[in-house]
């Protein structure tokens, strides 16, 4: 086979193995028509094996998942098998991984798939099994993920713990000053939530910042738009949206030179109602029929210039994305305070012009940034809005929920 043939499958029990040149752990997931497993009983491997109507086993050959079709419950739609490397940092570059399937009862080999041009991949969607007109079907796929097979079952619904992070000290508090009377608070800068108790006082306001304030709407009919935290800028020119393909640079260079520092940019996509629909990192370069697409990982942060690139095709959005956001985390560790001169802009992918800019000021001490909010207006067009928002999470899941606030 070859990535995205088809076949149909002319056995009701059928055992898909993966070998290659050395330990893989192979392992399979049922999901749903909306591509989620219903549980983490969904994700079948060698710590959990059995699930229903598919059974992880080990054969002399290597790792292998049987799949029971007749067994299998009517709300999954497919079946996936997954491989992964079991050595750490290893990658499948050199290495030719052979997905084989064969009826599971009588043994004959019905369909074989190698996946082409590995590199920097530590695990991969080798082939699915699929509902197809009332009968079943198996594909070709050979999807490579950079982050393991952690990866692969975080995309698919399954719950992963991510690392822990060591909690920082508190502050030392500053002893309390005597209380002042509330200040009243006109009506239009803040109301509490409806049906929410009036609160005793206002909420603390930051104080303001010198110079113009950072509020209001432009678009692009200027030229470009340099944006400062919380503004926005309407992705309009000549009174029609821009709806080409743009692309989100992101860059930063480390605070000291001849210091590495490894930093990810990533896009969640959101549906009306702030519900995750996908994202886009440097483990899943392409989402929504690639309609967004992402350059690979940056591992130093080091010359000039972005260093992850993000491409999105605002005219091929589906209609069910109404809010993209664009965030940077760092796996490792390392916090913004150590990151100087990190931005982001917007530049136009066939002409190159840069649109609109970003730069991060004021970085803190954490491991995770949102830079920018893309929201799809009822009339059609984008707006970006200026986010510079930290957090503590070291990886684009750690980003979902503050993100999804951030909307």
């Amino acid at each position: 086979m070859t990535p995205g043939s088809n076949l149909p499958l002319t056995a009701a029990r059928v055992a898909v193995t993966v070998t290659a040149p050395v330990r893989l752990d192979v392992s399979g997931l049922l999901l749903t028509a909306g591509g989620k497993v219903r549980s983490d009983d969904d994700f079948v491997f060698y710590n959990q094996p059995a699930g229903p109507g598919v059974s992880h086993g080990t054969t002399p050959a290597g790792d292998t998942i049987t799949v029971d079709t007749a067994a299998v419950p009517a709300d999954i739609d497919k079946v996936v098998i997954t491989a992964s490397l079991d050595a750490p940092g290893a990658t499948f570059a050199g290495t030719e991984p052979t997905g084989t399937v064969r009826d599971a009862d009588g043994g004959a080999v019905l369909a074989t798939f190698t996946p082409p041009q590995l590199g920097a991949e530590t695990a991969l969607v080798v082939v699915e099994v699929y509902r197809r007109g009332g009968g079943w079907k198996v594909r070709a796929v050979g999807q490579g993920y950079a982050n393991g097979l952690a990866g692969i079952a975080t995309d698919f619904g399954v719950s992963v713990e991510e690392p822990a992070t060591p909690a920082a000290p508190p502050a030392p508090q500053a002893p309390a000053a005597p209380p002042a009377p509330p200040a009243p608070v006109p009506q239009d800068q803040w109301a509490p939530p409806a049906g929410a108790p009036a609160p005793l006082a206002p909420p603390p306001q930051a104080p303001a910042a010198a110079g113009p304030p950072a509020t209001g709407k432009v678009n692009l009919d200027k030229g470009r738009v340099s944006l400062r935290k919380n503004q926005t800028v309407s992705l309009v020119k000549d009174g029609r949206p821009l709806l080409s393909t743009v692309r989100m640079g992101l860059g930063w260079e480390p605070a000291r030179r001849g210091r590495s520092i490894d930093l990810d940019a990533s896009v969640i996509a959101y549906g009306p109602d702030r519900g995750k629909v996908d994202s886009c990192y440097f483990g899943k370069l392409r989402i929504l029929n690639a309609a967004i697409q992402h350059s690979g990982d940056n591992l130093t942060g080091d010359g000039a210039g972005d260093d992850e690139v993000i491409t999105v095709h605002l005219g091929g959005i589906p209609p069910e994305v109404t809010g993209l956001v664009f965030t940077v985390n760092s796996f490792s560790g390392q916090k913004f305070s150590d990151v100087t001169k990190a931005y982001c802009r917007l530049t136009d992918a066939q002409t190159g012009e840069e649109l609109v800019r970003f730069d991060l000021t004021g970085a803190e001490p954490r491991t995770g940034v949102m830079m920018a909010k893309l929201i799809r207006q009822h009339s059609g067009e984008w707006e970006m809005t200026a986010l510079g928002s930290f957090v503590d999470a070291r990886t684009v899941r750690g980003m979902v929920k503050p993100a999804a606030a951030a909307l």
